[in-house]
């Protein structure tokens, strides 16, 4: 699938993939929103590739779902059952970028135990070790380094291989 991330002219910002099938999806964002999405989106690629999930939120695009089912089917009942918890990672790696912080790997897996209790969901094991949090940052860092350089009215590139 290919990951397109646009540069407004005036700060706005949109998202598509087109998957292998030829079709795609879109979401644009106002200047505002582009903000953060851009850095969520890229915290998404970078958790989802350096972590190898599949079935996080572009492997689900990839998979035929569209940016209005992750409003639609965020509902427990509605999620497939063996997604992985990329979007759970990738909540954590943007608090910890508002905090100004680095947490460790046990601050990251106390953070979701405590996340999943507070939903009255099941307790959930480590989600990522301390040489994959270091892995994700540096792969973040490398992608808003990339952004950096895209011009306004540009596009970023990226491939995501679904196995």
């Amino acid at each position: 699938m290919i990951i397109r991330i646009k540069k407004g002219k005036d700060g706005s910002g949109a998202l598509s993939c087109e998957r292998t099938d030829g079709s795609i999806v879109y979401q644009r964002q106002n200047a505002r929103q582009a903000g953060f999405f851009v850095r969520h989106d890229l915290t998404h690629y970078a958790v989802e590739t350096v972590l190898q999930h599949r079935k996080g939120f572009y492997g689900l695009i990839a998979a035929g779902w569209t940016f209005d089912d992750f409003g639609q089917k965020w509902d427990k009942k509605n999620w497939p059952a063996d997604a992985e918890p990329s979007e759970l990672i990738v909540g954590l790696f943007d608090a910890e970028n508002a905090s100004e912080a680095q947490w460790s790997a046990e601050e990251f897996n106390l953070h979701a135990k405590e996340f999943m209790r507070q939903r009255g969901e099941n307790e959930i094991g480590e989600v990522i070790d301390q040489e994959q949090v270091e892995r994700v940052r540096a792969r973040i860092g490398e992608l808003m380094k990339r952004w950096e350089r895209v011009k306004p009215g540009g596009t970023m590139e990226l491939e995501f291989e679904v196995h």
